[in-house]
């Protein structure tokens, strides 16, 4: 089977003013097209920082991992964090906006994913317009 992704010996330390914590230690792993997975663990083992590691929203302190070419990672929080005060459109938008990744192909891209997942016509209404399944999926 066709490797999606490939993960070898990841390594996450966190600086704080007092100590540093090592929060993955030689992670490893390789995920197959059509494989399923389940990150589960007690708190503080590093799912998180896994995660935040595969979305690009974290760097790791070490290691390696290769994406299959053009593929996206992501993944829902367990409470959503949408702005308020940012319609749904631009809620979906603002990661690319920060990266300065806003061109017409990406929100092309984004309008596709809003109609997809069935939020089209609500991408103009305010996060307080959906019920709490719609907001998971703007997430």
């Amino acid at each position: 089977m066709k490797s999606l992704l490939k993960i070898e010996n990841l390594r996450k330390i966190y600086h704080t003013p007092k100590e540093e914590i090592l929060a993955l230690d030689n992670f490893s792993y390789t995920l197959k097209q059509g494989e399923f997975v389940s990150i589960v663990g007690p708190s503080g083992c590093g799912k998180s920082t896994i995660l935040s590691i595969l979305s690009g929203l974290m760097e790791p302190s070490d290691g390696t991992m290769e994406k299959e070419k053009g593929k996206r990672t992501g993944y829902m929080l367990q409470q959503d964090c949408l702005f308020d005060f940012r319609t749904i459109l631009d809620n979906c938008l603002l990661g690319l906006e920060l990266k300065k990744e806003l061109t017409e192909e990406n929100i092309k891209y984004v309008m596709h994913l809003l109609e997809t997942y069935g939020l089209k016509e609500f991408m103009y209404r305010y996060p307080e317009n959906l019920s709490g399944g719609m907001r998971q999926r703007v997430v």
